[in-house]
């Protein structure tokens, strides 16, 4: 082997060092696919990272850390909503150390299987915390940052134990078993559930 071909090939297996993760990981941001393990099946959830990249962002890092496995359904409101992101137990991560999100507010409206970001009454207060439409919620709209839609599994949302009629406060609630990131695929379509 000749010194040109040798430097070429470890110029080649350099670049492939570099490329390689920089494909993969971008394969990775692609997935805009959630897939989120209940004790009763899978729920799908279709990411809008166009939309709202900032809490896409932080969505992602909390799954990848597995914050949201064992996480209650803590408060349901039947027709309304189920949120989920406050943990019973301390987690690995402190959710109050997470700094709040600049509003990413967007034209979609919060129809049935819509995922927004959870916050206090201030609209840049989001960190951790999200909920899923059950109905129709207009007064949402353009208030609450709208971050993904449910793709599939709705019924099991519909299923949760219902809340406290005041507050939506879930006396024995149920858990996420797990939340992942799916593994981009190019065949999934936006489906009614």
């Amino acid at each position: 082997m000749n010194r040109r071909m040798f430097i070429g090939g470890g110029l080649g297996l350099c670049a492939g060092a570099i490329i390689l993760p920089a494909l993969s990981q971008k394969v990775m941001q692609e997935s805009d696919l959630l897939e989120m393990e209940m004790e009763s099946g899978i729920v799908s959830i279709r990411l809008f990272s166009d939309l709202a990249p900032a809490h896409v962002g932080r969505i992602r890092a909390l799954v990848q850390a597995r914050f949201y496995d064992g996480m209650p359904f803590a408060r349901v409101i039947k027709d309304f909503m189920a949120q989920t992101g406050d943990p019973l137990n301390m987690t690995r991560i402190n959710p109050r150390q997470l700094p709040p999100l600049v509003a990413e507010f967007s034209s979609l409206p919060f129809e049935r299987g819509t995922v927004g970001m959870a916050r206090s009454r201030h609209p840049h207060s989001a960190t951790h915390q999200f909920f899923i439409t059950t109905s129709r919620a207009r007064y949402l709209d353009q208030n609450f940052t709208v971050f993904g839609k449910v793709t599939g599994g709705m019924d099991l949302i519909d299923q949760l134990h219902g809340g406290l009629h005041e507050t939506g406060r879930v006396l024995n609630p149920q858990t996420i078993k797990r939340l992942r990131l799916a593994p981009f695929r190019s065949d999934w379509r936006v489906s009614e559930s």
